[in-house]
């Protein structure tokens, strides 16, 4: 068994660098053949069989099966070498997660090394037979060979670092699937029956609902008619993506007069001196256990996403509201009617079309800003890389230019959002994030996407069509909160203050790049159409966990319990499970603590980047606040990085990239404390002093962002890179998935990127982190693929 614990680098290497350069035969097929995408699709439904009554009809059907299995087998060929490369990669995995795995076998019987190996050997012997399904049968589906699927999908999402973990929880599944008797895992499989979600929450299955669904695109009025029907109510909750929207609303809301209140995972406002208040929050801190007359959730087509899709399903199942209002898109529509016909609701769809014309232009501004007109909107995706393009903007063109993104604090993003959309001003453009693609009203005549690609938290990619049309339909708004809340404040109506404002300039909106190499992928995405939603995400609440942790020993690791429920789960073919990759990495690092399980159910969900070890440690500080009942203020925690605020730039050997990268660190460290605050009131008492180092920090960011310079080559070179890289991604991904089998898969797998915490933060610094390793030629980036 030595063979199986040797890492062998070269054929790792060779074996991704054999993914990345074989893309799909589609390109050197003739027209006259069928797709490569048939090669890995699905087998069809045989026909019913001919009977023939001569020899002559026998031959004829003999020879047709033979010039059948001959294309076929051609066919297979690209997709059999593609997967022989990806087995082999596998096997390399597998081979070094051994050498450095720290996990104790014991708990699955493994008395001795030799025990571990000869289960190992077993388990390639079943990798083996999920490739031979893969190549030989073209099953690949989840259903059909969930092992090769979640290996695949693991890398495509997750590159190695993906994969790695992937195998070493199948390979903790394998291990104990004879460690059960036959009744235990009956009753398991009854207990993680979760075909039916909407039974969790009995008290709303009691009320008579309406469902209203807002569908239509961008600037088409939906969210505002939702938003008025919650306004005209007596009580009533907002849900949605971002802190940013969230505190909009209740921005709106307080300028109308109405009480709200602010909830989200770091911060919650309620007004004082009212019995009762209407309530702005992010979807997943949805109160479901609050009687209210209207519901409004947003951006409902999220109820689809793979990392948090479970918290549109969970509010769109349990909030207890009369009416509830959905705004989203339309191929929302057909899971929204069927999951409110299984619930008994009544479901009525509201369709709108957009107020004003969108346009995709034919040029780009050939990365010269001086093209720029009043009005534009530049977007970014990284915070360094919007602070560079206003500088770089408002030198080259002289006039001034604001900046937006989720990550601001409320007060600086509205007067931000206000200098540009006052028209009587020098603020005359805009750099944003893609957070404006979530329902942020701004006057936007153009938008200018500076890049094509993004970093989805795992790797480089191009921009999906949902991201395209978000982002690029907020050009030419019809309407912004601004107006609603100067109209709601001199008594004037919306109607009115929308149409003074508008005035101004031209109401069709307009989509364009900033280099032509980016063009068109953006004008492809805008013309396509989205493919219908087919399931919504879930994931199992606290108390079946509970229950279904109770039937182990209490000594059984958590991320196993896990583990063993997704494998075990059965689900309706509505819903899809979510990614719990990283609340199982969370359980697995804090699993020698002597925490208790709703404990453990609580911190597994704490937002907490993995990546990030300062923010690791932190986390297992703050941890261990309530294992061994420590002092839980701000500055007796261990692993929390206070010490870089006293830093002296001048006196330290820390780079400014350094140095900002230690003080996000410490931002998303200060966040999961305020976080785990509002979770464990009365243990984690700083909180005041947690929101003041938190202003403090990010305005140090700000400052240091406005210190690094742009330069125009360099950014040209940076943008070629990453979108050659983002390419190679795709080309990978694309070796493993083909289109109609990603049509059948990945509805939900479109997702937004990396929205997947509470609010939606901007990564800080990726694309300075890529140059570097680029340039040092003994370094490979994580994300990119090795050629």
């Amino acid at each position: 068994m030595k063979s199986l614990l040797r890492v062998s680098v070269s054929s790792e290497r060779a074996a991704r660098g054999r993914l990345l350069l074989r893309p799909l035969r589609a390109a050197s097929t003739s027209a006259h053949s069928p797709s490569p995408a048939v090669q890995n699709a699905p087998a069809a439904k045989p026909p019913t069989p001919i009977r023939y009554t001569s020899a002559e009809g026998k031959n004829a059907k003999h020879r047709s099966n033979e010039c059948q299995s001959a294309t076929l087998a051609k066919l297979d060929q690209s997709a059999h070498r593609n997967y022989q490369f990806f087995q082999a990669l596998v096997h390399s995995r597998f081979r070094h997660l051994r050498q450095y795995s720290e996990t104790d076998y014991t708990f699955f019987g493994l008395e001795s090394e030799a025990d571990v190996n000869r289960q190992a050997a077993l388990f390639i012997k079943a990798v083996n037979t999920a490739f031979r399904l893969a190549t030989d049968r073209a099953q690949t589906s989840r259903e059909q060979n969930p092992l090769f699927w979640n290996l695949r999908n693991a890398f495509v999402k997750g590159d190695t670092r993906g994969l790695t973990s992937e195998l070493k929880y199948s390979f903790e599944s394998f291990l104990i699937r004879n460690r059960f008797p036959k009744a235990v895992t009956e009753l398991h499989e009854k207990i993680a029956d979760l075909r039916y979600p909407y039974e969790w929450y009995p008290a709303t299955r009691m009320m008579q609902r309406t469902i209203h669904v807002h569908v239509g695109p961008t600037n088409s009025g939906k969210t505002y008619n939702a938003l008025k029907a919650l306004e005209g109510a007596k009580s009533g909750i907002y849900a949605g993506p971002l802190r940013l929207l969230a505190h909009e609303i209740y921005t709106r809301m307080e300028a109308k007069g109405l009480p709200c209140a602010l909830i989200t995972g770091e911060e919650q406002r309620f007004p004082e001196g009212v019995d009762s208040h209407f309530a702005s929050c992010t979807v997943e801190m949805t109160p479901l256990n609050r009687p209210v007359d209207v519901a409004v959730i947003d951006e409902i087509q999220m109820i689809a996403d793979d990392d948090r899709g479970w918290a549109w399903t969970q509010a769109f199942l349990g909030v207890q509201a009369k009416e509830v209002h959905l705004c989203g898109e339309e191929r929302a529509v057909d899971l929204i009617k069927e999951l409110a016909a299984r619930m008994g609701d009544k479901c009525v769809v509201h369709n709108y079309k957009r107020l004003n014309a969108l346009h995709t232009m034919n040029d780009s501004l050939k990365g010269d800003f001086s093209n720029l007109q009043k009005g534009d909107c530049v977007v970014s995706f990284t915070r360094l890389g919007l602070h560079k393009l206003k500088k770089g903007i408002e030198e080259s063109t002289g006039r001034r230019c604001a900046i937006v993104y989720g990550s601001l604090p409320p007060e600086t993003r509205a007067q931000q959002a206000a200098l540009f959309n006052d028209q009587d001003n020098d603020y005359d453009f805009l750099v944003a994030s893609d957070a404006i693609g979530m329902g942020l009203n701004l006057e936007i005549k153009r938008v200018i996407f500076e890049t094509a690609f993004k970093f989805d938290g795992q790797k480089h990619r191009s921009l999906t069509v949902w991201e395209t049309k978000q982002i690029g339909g907020r050009a030419g708004r019809f309407k912004t909160a601004s107006q609603a809340n100067k109209a709601a404040a001199t008594g004037q109506t919306e109607s009115a203050a929308t149409t003074q404002s508008s005035n101004g300039w031209a109401m069709p909106g307009f989509v364009t790049t900033l280099d032509d190499e980016d063009l068109s992928t953006v004008a492809e995405n805008m013309e396509q159409n989205v493919i219908p939603i087919k399931t919504a995400g879930i994931k199992p609440p606290p108390f079946l966990v509970e229950k279904f942790s109770a039937q182990f020993p209490p000594t059984t690791p958590q991320s196993f319990i896990l583990l063993r429920l997704r494998e075990m789960c059965r689900l309706s073919s509505r819903f899809h499970l979510c990614d719990d990759t990283d609340e199982i990495e969370v359980l697995d690092r804090l699993q020698n603590l002597p925490l208790t399980l709703p404990d453990r159910l609580i911190i597994m969900t704490t937002p907490v980047v993995l990546k990030d070890f300062r923010c690791v440690a932190a986390l297992r500080g703050i941890a261990e606040v309530l294992a061994y009942n420590k002092s839980g203020h701000i500055c007796d925690i261990d692993g929390i990085d206070l010490d870089i605020l006293e830093l002296d730039m001048k006196n330290s050997k820390l780079t400014k990239t350094e140095y900002l990268l230690r003080l996000e660190s410490l931002h998303k460290q200060i966040t999961m404390y305020l976080w785990l605050s509002y979770r464990f009131e009365g243990v984690f008492q700083s909180q005041h002093l947690a929101f003041h180092i938190k202003s403090l920090v990010e305005a140090k960011i700000a400052t240091l962002l406005t210190q690094f310079d742009f330069t125009a080559e360099a950014a040209q070179i940076r943008r070629s890179k990453l979108r050659k890289i983002a390419k190679q991604n795709r080309v990978l991904e694309h070796t493993l998935i083909d289109e109609n089998e990603a049509e059948g898969q990945g509805e939900h797998g479109e997702g937004p990127g990396v929205w997947k915490e509470e609010g939606h933060e901007e990564p800080l610094i990726d694309l300075d982190e890529l140059d570097r390793s680029l340039d040092d030629g003994s370094k490979q980036p994580a994300s990119t693929p090795a050629s």
